[in-house]
């Protein structure tokens, strides 16, 4: 168990040093901090398990602090420490597991720290299960990857049995009726002309999974097979990782800039995007305004600091992967305008018409190019 512990008073720190070290087997002290503002940066360096905080400091308050950890490292456990019971149900609205009172009694701390072994244990058991779990890849195209191995494009006998397979999958714990698979496979012909090639086609579906080591997927027939119904089982999907892990992220500032910024980088592309599957776009238009809502509070950040190379690299990755975004070019346009970089808004300006009015047929929105009008008349600088 890795820990750091927070007191503005030195014998505090030293007592409760002594205490972990002694009662607790396995423990590991990383640092211990008396002036609080050196915690983020220690915290963000050190990555303990668990930080011990004092609550009533006189530089900044403890309860604010536990809540800047915890959106900058949201795995990390806070216990607080106060010689105000006053505070507990402050610290408890903080999420925080546990709070001990000053002075420090023996039996009251043991309960504490068994209840922080049950959740680190219980940490282990999710991250172990998570690096040994099968996961099915869908943004961009359907691939497999089995633990520490590569993931692989799966490969189908048909067409047709690849979009049966992503189908169920997108529809996965509900049954699909038949019917409705065969309209949505084989529309031009008659139903009692396409059960055999449905038949067939989740043959091949099992058949793939099978040969991509995959099988613990099932594929549950109703009564008559009128119906099918997919589960992953312990199988997960990316996307719903991503999802999940992208949730965590509330805010950005310094502290959490650098994980905001990794976990919107395993976004990799559009949900299915390599498909023409309309019945996922609107799955698709999900994901895409999630990802795109955080990159945008990614760089309005970045331009709050005024980290001009970052808003670029990020706002370019927008654009690589949502073209038709219009704001991107925008944002990059007024940037290069402060910048007193006359190609790079003709650039950014020449990429956005390009993409609207020849590749979408469609106009590059009025303010945009009233703006662009102005800078070309030099008036953008008489407005500042």
């Amino acid at each position: 168990m890795k820990v750091i512990l927070v007191d503005d008073e030195r014998l505090a720190l030293i007592g409760l040093k002594k205490i972990l070290e002694k009662e607790v087997s396995g423990v590991e002290v990383l640092a211990t901090y008396s002036d609080p503002t050196e915690v983020m940066t220690g915290v963000m360096i050190q990555r303990p398990d668990v930080v011990f905080l004092d609550i009533h400091m006189p530089e900044i308050d403890g309860l604010e602090l536990g809540r800047k950890i915890q959106q900058a490292a949201p795995d990390i456990e806070i216990i607080f420490v106060t010689s105000h019971d006053q505070y507990a149900v402050h610290a408890f609205d903080l999420q925080a597991l546990d709070y001990v009172m000053k002075p420090i009694k023996k039996d009251r701390f043991q309960q504490t720290l068994s209840r922080v072994r049950e959740r680190l244990n219980l940490k282990r058991e999710q991250k172990g299960r998570d690096t040994n779990t099968p996961l099915i890849c869908c943004f961009n195209q359907i691939q497999f990857k089995m633990p520490g191995q590569e993931a692989q494009t799966a490969k189908w006998r048909t067409s047709k049995a690849q979009e049966l397979f992503a189908y169920l999958l997108h529809h996965r714990n509900q049954i699909i009726h038949r019917s409705t698979l065969l309209e949505l496979l084989w529309p031009e012909l008659e139903e009692d002309k396409t059960v055999h090639q449905l038949y067939t086609a989740m043959y091949h579906v099992r058949q793939t999974l099978k040969a991509y080591h995959m099988d613990m997927v099932t594929i549950q027939s109703g009564h008559l097979e009128a119906g099918y119904r997919l589960e992953l089982g312990e199988v997960q999907l990316d996307s719903e990782r991503w999802e999940q892990e992208v949730k965590q992220w509330k805010s950005v500032d310094s502290s959490t800039v650098d994980a905001y910024e990794h976990v919107l980088g395993l976004y990799k592309g559009t949900y299915l995007g390599n498909y023409e599957y309309m019945w996922a776009e609107p799955e698709r238009e999900r994901l895409r305004y999630l990802w795109l809502f955080h990159m945008r509070q990614l760089i309005h950040y970045y331009q709050q600091q005024e980290l001009h190379e970052k808003v670029i690299e990020n706002t370019r990755r927008i654009q690589q992967l949502l073209p038709d975004e219009e704001e991107s070019y925008f944002i990059l346009m007024k940037l290069y305008d402060e910048l007193n970089n006359d190609y790079g808004v003709e650039e950014q300006y020449r990429l956005l018409t390009t993409r609207m009015e020849q590749d979408l047929e469609i106009p590059v929105s009025q303010n945009i190019r009233e703006w662009y009008q102005d800078w070309k008349q030099g008036l953008t600088k008489i407005r500042k």
